[in-house]
């Protein structure tokens, strides 16, 4: 059985601003146990995973290339993105790479997953379920009223809706009910069946993303017939609208590591990184210290500096799209 593990690669980490660039995004950076997100993905689902495929963008492709060389992994699939268009797109291009009956375990590249056993079992349930036909989703049994991310409300493997992300207010209640998961933006299901949905729910962006990949060359896919594929996610194009779609509850440790309220919550107290209940990150040999201040975070670069507290972690992204703007060699 052929079982792919599909690794996204192409985000820009917008909320990890200055750390993450577009040059290296956060998925890239070695700040893990001088590991980083991409190499600790591709390990973690080498147990279940005979197959490793990168869907990532022009821009840094090579930093996966790198990567995966270091850990003496030559056999890869690879496929490079012209221009970002989207998840929906990104796997319709590695489901129409591998035979209809293989199994594609999506994964992006910037998780940081613990208690392999859990983690392991929970692929074991969704590669059967995806066997008999079904998209499976991945929903974490949620540990406190998490705003950053969006919901799926269940009744066992049972989907019965997703939620946008919710304010506190929202959050709070579906922590509550006790029957709402966090989605993790991971999927399970036989390449062939994905196909399927997608041209039933999204017709144009299988048939444009076809066409990008029949015309691509090793492995690179063409800027011009890739920007006519419509933009939309996964969840918005099939996983929201298809009656296949089932859900494995899990409770492994999982984080998006999209926030510096998550790199503050992962950089414990006693760690070089931590001064107090303060977090330090990029600041090299320099010693700093915090007088009359808690839960800030300072983030230090060559060319920028960034102090926020750790409750605002949310609002980096507004200061990425602003400096798209103003500044744009800041986001480089």
């Amino acid at each position: 059985m052929e079982i792919v593990n599909v690794v996204l690669s192409g985000g820009v980490g917008s909320r990890l601003w200055p750390l993450s660039r577009k040059s290296k995004p956060k998925q890239y950076l070695p700040i893990f146990n001088n590991e980083s997100l991409f190499q600790k993905t591709v390990q973690r689902n080498s147990g279940i995973c005979n197959q490793v495929m990168v869907v990532g963008g022009v821009d840094n492709y090579k930093l996966s290339r790198d990567i995966l060389e270091a850990m003496g992994i030559s056999a890869y699939l690879e496929l490079v993105e012209a221009a970002p268009r989207n998840t929906a797109a990104a796997i319709a291009f590695a489901a129409l790479s591998v035979p209809s009956d293989a199994i594609l375990l999506v994964t992006p590249s910037d998780h940081l997953i613990g208690d392999v056993d859990k983690y392991e079992e929970a692929l074991k349930q969704a590669v059967a379920m995806a066997q008999k036909g079904a998209l499976v989703t991945f929903g974490l049994i949620p540990t406190k009223p998490e705003t950053g991310f969006g919901y799926i409300e269940h009744q066992g493997n049972e989907v019965l809706g997703f939620r946008e992300k919710p304010g506190l207010s929202r959050a709070k209640e579906f922590l509550q009910k006790g029957n709402f998961l966090w989605n993790s933006g991971m999927f399970c299901f036989t390449a062939g069946t994905y196909l399927e949905e997608l041209q039933k729910y999204e017709p144009e962006v299988l048939e444009k993303s076809a066409k990008a990949l029949e015309h691509a060359r090793d492995g690179f896919l063409p800027l011009e017939l890739s920007m006519e594929i419509p933009s939309i996610s996964v969840d918005y194009a099939v996983m929201e609208k298809s009656d296949k779609i089932k859900v494995v509850p899990s409770s492994f440790s999982w984080s998006d590591m999209g926030s510096f309220e998550a790199l503050y919550d992962y950089f414990q107290v006693g760690s070089k990184e931590r001064s107090g209940n303060n977090l330090v990150l990029g600041t090299a040999n320099k010693h700093v210290e915090f007088v009359g201040l808690e839960n800030v975070v300072l983030v230090e670069t060559a060319d920028a500096i960034l102090v926020l507290h750790k409750e605002h972690a949310q609002e980096v992204k507004k200061v990425y799209e602003r400096l798209e703007k103003e500044n744009p060699g800041l986001l480089n």
